[in-house]
């Protein structure tokens, strides 16, 4: 199901252009991004500003984000988290609910969660039955993707696989397939993983280019360098003999 079919960027109306991340150029070429799949991927390398438009596209979608209860910097930027008042969204047949979910914030989520649990404990149900926090890392992420994107939504995901194992990894690729096949959700995740990249239902856009634009699995640099390091891993460490 497709419920947000494009995002338009705004950049003659950025209030800045030398502050972060506003001054991206990438964010300057790219007027419009149309989402013609269920699993749309994020793809770039750090500081290319996938998990910031991420974020903006959250909260223009109106998707609340939860907060970290820590949240001091030593150089602030007025600027960081503006970027949604400066794009506009098309939907398809209107607004729809859905969740935001990043790897640096799951953990106080998971543990607020065990505070209500405690005197409802009927609030686990919603997120697998057991508690978050008595479980690995990995395994209480698996079962809250398996429990909340059971729902009709608009989901985004930062860096999801951040605390997956290969094999957790295979199992959340196989569960956005399984979710996207029942077509009551779309995904919009941005990612590091070449597993998510391999998604056969995905539309990727690569942030790695002058302007954002959609690239084949097999055309990314991530696919690339993986595919070279395992025929011969000796070559890319230093003081090999390889």
């Amino acid at each position: 199901m497709i419920y947000l079919k494009q995002v338009n960027i705004h950049s003659e109306k950025f209030p800045v252009r030398d502050a972060y991340p506003f001054k991206l150029k990438i964010l300057h070429r790219t007027k419009k991004m149309t989402f013609n799949n269920g699993i749309t991927l994020f793809i770039g390398e750090n500081g290319t500003g996938k998990s910031t438009l991420l974020k903006a596209l959250a909260n223009r979608c109106g998707v609340h984000i939860w907060q970290n209860e820590f949240n001091l910097r030593v150089e602030e930027n007025p600027h960081e988290e503006d970027l949604y008042k400066h794009i506009s969204v098309q939907w398809n047949q209107g607004p729809v609910p859905g969740s935001y979910f990043g790897s640096q914030i799951f953990s106080h989520f998971a543990k607020n969660l065990e505070e209500w649990a405690l005197n409802d404990p009927a609030m686990l149900d919603y997120f697998g039955g057991k508690s978050l926090i008595t479980q690995s890392h990995g395994q209480s992420l698996m079962s809250y993707f398996k429990s909340r994107y059971t729902r009709k939504g608009l989901y985004f995901l930062d860096e999801p696989e951040t605390a997956l194992s290969p094999s957790s990894l295979i199992d959340l690729l196989n569960l956005l397939i399984n979710i996207n096949q029942r077509g009551h959700a779309q995904f919009i995740i941005a990612t590091h993983s070449p597993f998510l990249m391999a998604c056969p239902d995905a539309l990727i856009y690569t942030f790695d280019q002058k302007a954002i634009e959609p690239i084949s699995y097999r055309n990314t640099q991530h696919y690339t360098l993986y595919k070279r390091f395992m025929e011969n891993p000796d070559k890319f460490m230093e003081g090999s003999s390889g």
